[in-house]
């Protein structure tokens, strides 16, 4: 009955034996277990945060971006604002320049027939005058007309020239001008030297200098000049072309009508 009962125990320290080794290699197979799955952990952690890593730095040039899109959005906005405050001046401009064309047609009705009074004027004008340079100044009037009549000159050429014309006449009314020239006297044509003190007096010199001649306006014609004024004549005509010093001279005038 003892050996029974002894091998008994035996048996079930045996057993213990192999349940305690079972446990052992359990518990062992339990940590391989968790430190593999600790491991795993690790390496999806690793894996998690290098995803977030990367999503973070998608954001900041994301963010990068965005600010940039944002920023020249601003700068296409007052750009923007800049053209359109422009394209507003312009078509002020365009509205002012247009309303000028249509009233073109209406300043050339009033300046057109301004330009041929003026000329009408001017043609009287050299008629009545002293004739200093008559043909070439009634040559300048004809040219005026023909110029009138020019489809292919601007109207505000033709005003211009209006102008110079007389701007010419202003000219001939100033200083001591001498110039050779022809003169008709008594059907017979004489190579002289005219000189003009403005408008006050108009005279002519033959070339030999020995004949002088004084334009009387009341009855339009041309009287000889006394020989007392001929060396005074000929002194004149070279002060006019600058061939001697200014001085004092003395010449005939024909004093002026007193108005009634």
């Amino acid at each position: 009955m003892t050996k029974v009962i002894n091998k008994s125990k035996v048996a079930i320290a045996l057993v213990g034996m192999f349940a305690m080794a079972g446990s052992a290699t359990v518990a062992a197979q339990d940590v391989s277990t968790l430190q593999s799955e600790e491991a795993k952990i690790h390496e999806s952690m690793k894996r998690s945060q290098s995803k977030i890593d990367s999503l973070f730095e998608q954001s900041q040039e994301l963010l990068f971006e965005y600010r940039s899109v944002v920023d020249e959005y601003e700068n296409l906005k007052v750009y923007n604002d800049h053209v359109a405050r422009l394209v507003d001046d312009q078509n002020q401009t365009l509205a002012s320049l247009q309303r000028q064309i249509d009233g073109i047609d209406e300043t050339k009705q009033g300046v057109i027939p301004l330009m041929y009074k003026m000329i009408d004027s001017l043609e009287e004008f050299v008629k009545l005058d002293i004739p200093i340079h008559k043909e070439r100044r009634m040559t300048r009037v004809q040219h005026l007309r023909d110029l009138m009549e020019r489809s292919d000159v601007t109207t505000s050429e033709q005003f211009r020239q209006i102008i110079e014309a007389y701007q010419a006449e202003m000219d001939y009314g100033s200083g001591l001008i001498a110039y050779e020239g022809k003169l008709q006297l008594e059907g017979e044509e004489i190579s002289v030297d005219f000189f003009h003190l403005g408008r006050v007096a108009l005279l002519a010199q033959s070339l030999d200098l020995k004949n002088g001649w004084i334009y009387n306006k009341e009855n339009d014609s041309w009287e000889a000049l006394s020989d007392v004024y001929l060396g005074s004549l000929t002194k004149a005509i070279r002060m006019a072309r600058k061939q001697t010093a200014p001085d004092l001279i003395e010449l005939p005038i024909f004093a002026a009508e007193r108005a009634e």
